[in-house]
């Protein structure tokens, strides 16, 4: 399985590392060195690679973990954007591993959001509620599908603005609590 979502969510989910026992990837910069240290800390796994050096290791890595029995985590419009633009590695990775896509919709009630960065990063204030919803998953692409297909990318990409939503709704329902 792999849950897909937004660059910027990560931070939000996290957490989800402890209760699925997650597989990413990360980068090879100083953060990425970071976020696998955390990951690693709280029961994950990662398979460490750049977009620019790596990127190819890094996959078969992911791929060898989901293959073990890991969920994958993915940021499916990362590791540089454009925000909201899914790239075609989630479903090279589906293809790969026969695994379904399960799009993840997060909100938060008190976000802090890194504005200048390119994908707006969401860090959970103290005390806040963290939404999250899991949509109806993709498929697995079978072994000849293209992977770099346009409406397959835009499925995906609405299907995760509809979970965000269904979160959002969650999160104002929470409002008044």
């Amino acid at each position: 399985m792999i849950l897909a979502h937004w660059h910027g969510d990560e931070l939000a989910v996290l957490h989800l590392v402890k209760v699925f026992k997650l597989a990413t990837m990360t980068s090879t910069s100083k953060d990425g060195h970071l976020i696998d240290f955390v990951i690693r800390k709280m029961g994950g796994a990662t398979s460490r690679g750049s977009s620019t050096r790596g990127a190819v290791g890094a996959l078969k890595g992911l791929v060898r973990l989901v293959r073990s029995g890991r969920i994958a985590s993915m940021a499916v419009d990362g590791p540089r954007g454009p925000i909201y633009q899914v790239k075609p590695g989630v479903f090279e990775l589906s293809r790969l591993t026969n695994a379904i896509i399960v799009p993840v919709g997060v909100d938060v009630s008190f976000p802090f959001i890194f504005k200048k960065s390119w994908n707006k990063a969401v860090l959970p204030l103290p005390f806040s509620h963290i939404s999250m919803t899991f949509d109806q998953p993709l498929s697995p692409l079978e072994k000849g599908a293209l992977t770099k297909d346009p409406k397959l990318a835009e499925k995906l990409r609405e299907m995760l603005f509809l979970a965000r939503k269904k979160a959002s709704k969650l999160i104002a329902g929470n409002d008044h609590q």
